[in-house]
């Protein structure tokens, strides 16, 4: 079937935004049900109802996804595999910022708005997530939304970040428009989060594995309550060989499922070279076949009374969720993260003086950075569980994570322990 979510010409913002809310229910209906426990994966740690970002109270996320044509990569016109991701921090009514941080793994990569983000400790505004070649008119929709939302400042700087899917759609074509960035800051809600090929995850690769959109969390107990961590991932970094453990559990059986391959041998694709027709017993990948190692950003959420400081140490978390899975953050990847906290509301004004700001105590941080490691690898194994195999530029073929040979790699570790 072919789809072309969230897309709108000749409309509207508003028009578009309704569109694309309408949309994004049918992206939902169609995102894979099935997650990493679901098939019987041993995280450890407590999750909250959702399993989600979402979790933290008042975030709320949105996709706009486009897939549209098959066949020859013709720039302009398709196979598009492509769209864009939405998170805002206390809801889409809202305009007060909150405290946040970020980081860099490997810089192969961008995200917009850390340089002031850096300077205040203060986020405005939604964080966007979509393709490389998308980066400027998610942007612009953004500063868009927050000047039609009445954000107090007279020029804004809204993240926005991105990975590569120029192997599965037509990133030259510039496919993904300001009403598609739009659409998914409207369509924003809380509850269950789509995952797998939907908003900016749809043309994405993980370890070698269709990829995407993943989502999980964890809450953590103190002394003064019970706070919520979340990530939410865009993957497509890492290769197959790479993966060496889910849950601490060694996964590399899967090394051997199967791969990517191009669907149409009458197609010469761009990587025909390195990347073999699919069923030929003589094809083989090649280990080093060109191209970027691909990149992963996370979001971390919590409404723990976090500042800018703390939140940036949490920020660098993510990077142990992915050595536990066995990555190396390539040259070529793009590995950048950033995290906020929904707490302190109504109390960040810039123009009058707090006296009732929080500060969770540093010596009680440990159980948080846990939470992240261990939520942002969940939701890295949950984007892959999620997408389904998919077709896009040249005929180019990716394979689904193997979910029943996952399951039976986890139920024999069980039974074997």
């Amino acid at each position: 079937m072919t789809l072309h979510l969230g897309k709108s010409q000749g409309v509207g913002h508003f028009a578009a935004a309704l569109l694309g809310a309408l949309l994004a229910q049918t992206s939902c209906l169609m995102a894979d049900e099935m997650r990493a426990r679901d098939l019987g994966v041993p995280f450890p740690g407590r999750p909250g109802p959702l399993n989600a970002i979402t979790d933290v109270s008042g975030v709320e996320v949105g996709h706009a996804t486009l897939i549209e044509g098959e066949g020859k990569l013709v720039r302009g016109e398709g196979p598009v595999r492509t769209g864009v991701t939405a998170i805002h921090p206390r809801g889409k009514t809202s305009t007060e910022p909150v405290f946040a941080s970020w980081f860099t793994l490997n810089a192969s990569g961008e995200m917009t708005g850390v340089t002031w983000l850096d300077e205040r400790g203060l986020l405005d505004g939604p964080i966007l997530i979509t393709n490389t070649h998308s980066v400027g008119v998610a942007r612009d929709a953004a500063v868009a939304w927050m000047v039609e939302a009445g954000w107090a400042a007279d020029w804004h700087a809204p993240v926005v970040a991105e990975t590569y899917d120029g192997r599965l759609n037509d990133i030259n074509g510039f496919h993904v428009t300001k009403d598609d960035a739009l659409a998914a800051m409207a369509s924003a809600s809380s509850g269950p989060v789509a995952e797998g090929a939907v908003g900016g995850g749809t043309g994405m690769v993980c370890n070698r594995f269709k990829g995407g959109i993943g989502t999980a969390s964890r809450q953590v107990t103190f002394e003064d309550g019970t706070y919520t961590v979340g990530a939410l991932v865009q993957c497509n970094y890492g290769r197959r060989s790479a993966l060496q453990t889910i849950a601490g559990v060694s996964v590399s059986a899967l090394a051997d499922a199967p791969g990517i391959c191009y669907s149409d041998p009458s197609i010469e694709g761009r990587y025909s070279a390195f990347i073999p027709i699919c069923d030929d017993p003589e094809g083989e990948e090649e280990p080093d076949a060109p191209g970027r190692d691909g990149s992963i950003i996370v979001v971390v959420a919590t409404d723990a009374p976090l500042l800018p400081h703390q939140l940036g140490r949490m920020a660098k978390r993510p990077s142990l969720a992915l050595g536990r899975l066995g990555a190396v953050s390539g040259d070529g990847s793009g590995d950048i993260f950033i995290a906020f906290s929904t707490a302190q509301a109504g109390r960040l004004g810039e123009d009058t003086l707090s006296t009732r700001l929080k500060m969770h105590p540093n010596n009680e941080l440990s159980p948080l950075f846990g939470a992240v490691i261990e939520a942002t690898e969940e939701a890295i194994v949950n984007a892959m569980v999620a997408a389904d195999t998919m077709i896009g530029a040249d005929g180019l073929k990716v394979h689904e994570l193997p979910e029943e040979r996952l399951a039976d790699i986890m139920a024999t570790a069980t039974t074997s322990e």
